[in-house]
């Protein structure tokens, strides 16, 4: 099986998952001398589905609730899940983008700047915290993913996984969710991220991403695309509630 084909079965396996819940995928573009970040956030609850993506002035695109009349906790759902420092394009599923962001602007890491999180304190399910990057001037890791989780929903067994890729296949990514499927407790995403692929085009990537995802649990998905000659980026937002 080529490698194109691996990613296009990981595709339908994705779209045949009621709820891998949040989501990165990371690849290059084909054709093009462009990477792109594709992050999407799923819920159930009436706190979770309670939000849209807001992208700011400087291209940071956070979560936001959307009714705010209605009680809800912001804190593991409100958070820039999309910022940038220089050539360093970081994507997560929390709060680790700020950290993520700071460790790179002082010279650090991207793996230093989630050295102080572990996953998050929502038991029975211990959600993995899922981080990506790309960074323009990196000629020897074109993108790299994370994921810090604890072993069958046990806090007592902590592990971090990073993967570094030096070279991308072109027109495909990487892609990372939270959790494996459904369940209760929610299982762990588990193995290496799933090679799949990425269309040319970020208003195609955004439309066939949006359509994979199941409609009764999809919230919000953003596609940031990134110029590797430039450093420029074009951005797009799809969210249930408008």
């Amino acid at each position: 099986m080529s490698l194109m084909e691996t990613a296009r079965q990981n595709f339908q396996q994705l779209a045949a998952n009621p709820y891998p819940g949040r989501g990165i995928v990371i690849g290059k573009i084909p054709g093009a001398d462009e990477f792109v970040q594709i992050y999407w956030i799923m819920g159930r609850s009436k706190n979770s589905r309670n939000r849209i993506f807001v992208q700011e002035a400087n291209g940071f695109i956070r979560t936001e609730v959307f009714d705010k009349t209605q009680t809800y906790d912001p804190s593991l759902t409100i958070y820039f899940a999309l910022k940038h420092f220089g050539p360093n394009h970081a994507v997560t599923n929390g709060h680790q983008t700020d950290t993520v962001i700071e460790a790179l602007g002082q010279g650090k890491t991207f793996e230093a700047g989630l050295d102080q999180w572990q996953f998050e304190p929502d038991p029975p399910n211990y959600t993995a915290r899922i981080s990506g990057l790309v960074q323009v001037a990196d000629r020897t890791a074109r993108y790299r993913l994370a994921v810090l989780k604890c072993l069958a929903n046990d806090p007592r067994y902590f592990t971090r996984q990073y993967f570094l890729y030096e070279t991308a296949v072109e027109g495909c990514g990487h892609l990372i969710t939270t959790y494996a499927g459904d369940g209760n407790p929610l299982p762990a995403f588990s193995g290496e991220p799933a090679l799949v692929p990425v269309g040319a085009g970020i208003d195609r990537i955004a439309e066939e991403y949006w359509q994979a995802l199941n409609p009764e649990n999809r919230v919000a998905l953003a596609v940031k695309t990134i110029n590797v000659r430039d450093n420029s980026y074009a951005i797009r937002i799809v969210n249930t509630l408008s």
